[in-house]
């Protein structure tokens, strides 16, 4: 018999835990400090609210109709082994399989930097020590290797214990100690003095910096903060009560829990940053680089950078334990493997695929893929390409085989709370979220980024488009 949630509190906090990762705390304050801060933090908002909800509410009502994980779960929703909407499916999963291979290693990362603040060390000084010294550390594939089997280990581990037992269980515990850090960091970075500049400067839009690229890099967040795409959320919805599980309710709480928890983390970035006399667009090198030397110059830095990087840990361990628990049962669920046996062989592969893009950083920083290192190559291609197809895919599907009645039926089924799937979706899921989403994949490939007049030319070229190939024939 197939495992449910014991409760709504265990799944929306698992399912948070699995969108909660380092893309709210790494990518989006570094996003922000590059696009002009909060006019970037307004419509990335905007995009989780109108986008993310109604496509993480699709995912889940996927899943929890279809009673098993995706790519079991899209063959029998199709009634066909080769229909073409199976690809949300196994797209879905090679994106959470990729993205598993370097996130397994950005975790080994906090992991080493959390043991070196909380035994009183640092990683140098200057940012051009810290830099050197990380720099220095991701060459020396040793410790991360190790750190990273140990970080598996530990993953297996949960996920081996059940839906129940493992992963709801450690969701209650650590979703919680995720929001009191969270809270205390805040609060800290916010008292710094000449804190003051970087909250103005943070919640004070300027849409003067706002230009298609920045559109375009907000939604693209969205998916990749909330985790849209991968495959986790039609697999999370697979243990949800199929009569009376309120859909849009959980979705829109575990959007809304992720969305402030990356609003949040800019007023633990920016504030101290500006502290210091930091610039806040650092790029990827934020918090590895930026944030280190920021915490050799606080008073009690030691101190605040173990509880930072401990925070990301906590973030990025809950959210690869929500994926991992989806491979493991889509392995179960494809080949009738027993779970034992199935999160040995997927814990194996994980390392397997981890050890290269390590090494990718440091000995085999030769060896490319389409001009890019292994670490590069997975985290472009999952994030820029597999999940905007993955949600283009689920959007199509919505909108040209299930349809917006059925759809409509089938997801308010058990809502009982606040948000419902109402009258003023309808232009959201018809029209609005799949021109969105295309939108965000051209941007993957340099379309439309060069400017607002590029960015609004192409999408009435992509309104035209859909409109013609799609959405005419589409079923009400």
């Amino acid at each position: 018999m197939r495992e449910q949630w014991s409760s709504r509190v265990g799944f929306v906090l698992a399912t948070a835990g699995f969108s909660v990762g380092l893309g709210n705390i790494w990518r989006f304050p570094y996003l922000a400090g590059e696009n002009g801060g909060g006019a970037f933090m307004l419509v990335y908002v905007a995009f989780a609210i109108l986008i993310g909800i109604p496509l993480m509410t699709a995912e889940l009502s996927l899943g929890r109709q279809a009673r098993l994980t995706p790519i079991a779960g899209m063959r029998r929703l199709t009634g066909s082994r080769t229909s073409p909407w199976n690809l949300i499916g196994w797209l879905g999963i090679a994106a959470a399989v990729m993205i598993t291979a370097y996130y397994v290693m950005l975790i080994a990362w906090l992991v080493s930097y959390f043991v070196t603040f909380a035994g009183g060390g640092g990683m140098g000084g200057t940012p051009e020590e810290t830099r050197a010294a990380f720099d220095r550390f991701v060459a020396t594939p040793g410790p991360v290797v190790g750190y990273a089997a140990l970080v598996i280990v530990l993953i297996a581990f949960v996920v081996s214990r059940g839906v129940n037992r493992g992963v709801e269980r450690s969701a209650r515990f650590l979703m919680p100690l995720l929001v009191l850090l969270l809270a205390a960091l805040a609060v800290r970075a916010m008292t710094l003095p000449g804190a003051g500049a970087g909250l103005a400067w943070y919640l004070t839009p300027d849409f003067s910096a706002l230009s298609g690229g920045a559109i375009l890099a907000a939604l693209g967040q969205a998916f990749f903060s909330i985790g849209i795409g991968m495959a986790a959320a039609f697999g999370l919805g697979s243990y949800l009560d199929p009569r009376d599980s309120d859909v849009p309710g959980n979705a829109a709480t575990v959007v809304a829990f992720d969305t402030g928890v990356a609003v949040v983390a800019g007023l633990i970035l920016f504030p101290a940053l500006f502290a210091f006399g930091m610039d806040p667009d650092q790029g990827a090198g934020l918090l590895f680089v930026t944030m280190t030397a920021l915490f050799q110059e606080m008073p009690g830095g030691a101190v605040f950078g173990a509880a930072f990087f401990f925070f990301l840990l906590v973030a990025g361990f809950t959210s690869q334990v929500a994926v991992f628990e989806v491979l493991v049962a889509s392995v179960t669920d494809s080949t009738g493997m027993s779970r034992a046996r199935a999160v040995a062989l997927c814990a194996a592969g994980a390392f397997v695929l981890c050890v290269p893009v390590v090494l990718s950083l440091g000995p085999w920083s030769d060896f490319l893929v389409l001009g890019m290192n292994l670490f590069d190559f997975t985290n472009r291609v999952s994030g820029d390409y597999f999940l905007p197809v993955v949600g283009l895919l689920t959007a199509l599907y919505v909108v040209s085989k299930w349809g917006w009645s059925a759809f409509r039926d089938e997801t308010n089924r058990g809502a009982a709370g606040f948000v419902t799937v109402s009258r003023w979706w309808k232009p959201l899921v018809r029209f609005v979220i799949p021109v969105a989403v295309s939108l965000v994949l051209l941007g993957a490939f340099g379309v439309g980024t060069g400017n607002l007049g590029a960015f609004m030319g192409w999408s009435a070229a992509v309104v035209v488009l859909y409109v013609v190939l799609f959405l005419r024939r589409a079923p009400d």
